[in-house]
């Protein structure tokens, strides 16, 4: 169904990620040296709680050229040589952000982390490796993208260390260009756009070049991601850009087909820009305007737009993506790898109405301001016939408040998370592709005096279990005073990832067996205890994907047959 550009890029501004900010600064106990392609380069070493297998880290590791001067809103350049060795023991600047925006998620989420820099010059990547690695042995490979709306994030805030360590794989975490100089496009030659997703896909040539130096297998790359980071895993599986820079792939609470998320013409923003920034409309003019902005005047231009509509998507250029995905989806014509992705069972539960310029959820909700938010965010809802139907479906006929936010929220969840989610894997999985499903259940106990009870598993509360958090030493605070039993969880789903990285399949001994996502949709629940099930929100999948469309679709008939009367 269509929606505003308003609505649909304020109300998927929400794609700010619930970044776990996961990182650390363990004691060094080495200095680990590694030739790459482009020169020598010293790490340090590290530990995680646990084991006593120790880490090899190495921090801020250039992939391309600094995109700066005629290189902002340009493809990423290869990086060039360096003759001395070089350090890579000290976190990289974050990609251009407000620092506002971290700031605000580390109360949200309840962590400390150190501060980072930010600056334009930002194409760098980290990598971590088991520090006993065999010489002749090559390891799996896992890429993570992180999350963030595309506007916020960085490849610092998540440590590997853990992963690495317990799971004996490769870790490594990239960043890419965010907001305006990431996703900014004219729609023409001038500026194509969606620079973001080609550095990812910079950073995944640059693996392929340099990974095998580390102890990596070229041969065996997962790309990994959540939220914004797991839409750009399922948008580099339909690039062909991306073919044979990565072998398995896994997308969590994120995909391609999230609401707006890829437009197919960028003019109204394009515009929007023109008018903040006071630059000429012409793509040429606008473009050699924008280049000369300093990196604190494309901040204060980023943040002005956010007011308007939160984030800049990415667009149907012709070049990273040839189509809108859903064609792509449904014509089988991407890249078809083994293929892993879920949701969290309440995706609209409390990170993302706190942080996005809508109003939050509350102990309890009304009917009349709910319709109020509906209506103003899908302009098509108010075909009083539709909105009756969407408000008959998750509300009923109760007034209870508590009941009607409960609704409410698992509206929201469905629409911008779920139903995207169920339809790719089905796309996936009818090409013929390998697929696994799973949905996150457990509320993470260091919330428990930050988020109200209602609150299950909320958008991105499964980072920190993937990362090993109850694991990782350092300056962070995350998952403090974790149970035991969440402890065990964390490596549950440590050794499903990694099981998947490494044979395209997450079973493995003593592991609940998770079944292939087939035509009967089973799926795994991840919990405190894991189990199988099936079919999940089979009846709202319908509701979404048919029963809605087919009446909105009579409702636009019978409109324009008005106004040919």
């Amino acid at each position: 169904m269509k929606i505003s550009s308003a609505g649909r890029l304020g109300l998927f501004g929400s794609l700010i990620c619930a970044t776990w900010f996961i990182a650390t600064e363990g004691q060094e106990d080495a200095q680990p040296e590694v030739v790459t392609k482009y020169g020598r380069l010293q790490g340090k070493q590290t530990s995680v709680r646990g084991t006593v297998s120790p880490v090899n880290v190495f921090l801020g590791i250039p992939f391309a050229k600094p995109p700066v001067g005629s290189l902002r809103f340009s493809p990423p350049q290869p990086v060039e040589p360096w003759k001395d060795l070089r350090e890579a023991t000290s976190y990289p600047p974050m990609c251009l952000q407000d620092m506002e925006w971290t700031e605000m998620m580390k109360k949200v989420m309840k962590v400390k982390i150190p501060s980072f820099s930010v600056s334009e010059d930002c194409l760098y990547l980290n990598i971590y490796i088991p520090a006993n690695l065999n010489k002749k042995t090559k390891l799996p490979v896992m890429v993570f993208i992180h999350g963030g709306a595309l506007v916020v994030g960085g490849a610092s805030i998540y440590d590997g260390s853990a992963l690495s360590a317990y799971e004996n794989v490769v870790v490594v975490t990239i960043q890419y260009r965010l907001n305006i100089p990431g996703f900014f496009s004219t729609g023409d030659e001038h500026a194509l756009g969606n620079w973001g997703l080609l550095d990812q896909v910079a950073a995944l040539q640059w693996v392929q070049e340099n990974i095998g130096h580390f102890g990596g297998d070229p041969h065996s790359v997962t790309i990994f991601g959540e939220s914004a980071g797991g839409f750009s895993v399922s948008m580099l599986i339909l690039s062909p850009l991306a073919k044979g820079l990565f072998h398995k792939a896994i997308a969590e609470s994120g995909v391609a087909q999230l609401p707006g998320l890829v437009i197919p013409h960028p003019e109204i923003i394009t515009k929007e820009i023109a008018n903040l920034s006071g630059c000429e409309t012409t793509s040429s003019a606008m473009v050699h305007c924008l280049r000369k902005k300093t990196e604190e005047e494309l901040i204060t231009l980023s943040n002005g737009l956010m007011k308007e509509m939160s984030f800049i998507p990415a667009v149907v250029d012709g070049v990273f993506v040839p189509k809108k995905p859903e064609e792509l989806l449904a014509g089988k014509e991407f890249n078809a790898v083994p293929y892993m992705t879920g949701v969290n069972n309440h995706e609209y539960g409390w990170l993302i109405p706190s942080v996005i310029n809508m109003p939050a959820v509350k102990e309890a909700m009304d009917r009349e301001s709910i319709i109020a938010l509906l209506q103003k965010s899908f302009p098509l809802l108010a075909q009083s016939d539709s909105l009756q139907m969407l408000l008959e479906e998750y509300l009923g006929d109760t007034n209870d408040p508590a009941e009607l936010r409960d609704g409410f929220q698992e509206l929201m969840g469905d629409f911008l998370f779920v139903i995207p989610a169920l339809q790719t894997s089905k796309y996936h999985r009818d090409s013929g592709g390998r697929v696994y499903f799973y949905e996150f259940q457990h509320r993470p106990s260091v919330f428990q005096d930050t988020k109200p009870d209602f609150v299950k598993a909320d958008h991105g509360d499964e980072l920190g279990f993937v990362f090993g958090g109850p694991f990782l030493r350092g300056d962070i605070s995350l998952l403090v005073n974790a149970t035991e039993e969440e402890k065990h969880l964390s490596q549950t789903i440590m050794k499903y990832w990694a099981n998947f990285a490494r044979t395209g399949n997450p079973n493995g001994e003593g592991l609940v067996e998770w079944p292939l996502y087939e035509l009967n949709e089973q799926y795994l629940e991840i919990n405190l205890r894991q189990k199988k099930a099936e079919k999940l929100k089979s009846n709202r999948d319908k509701f979404w994907t048919k029963t809605l469309p087919e009446k909105m679709k009579t409702i636009m008939e019978e409109k324009r047959e008005h106004e040919e009367l």
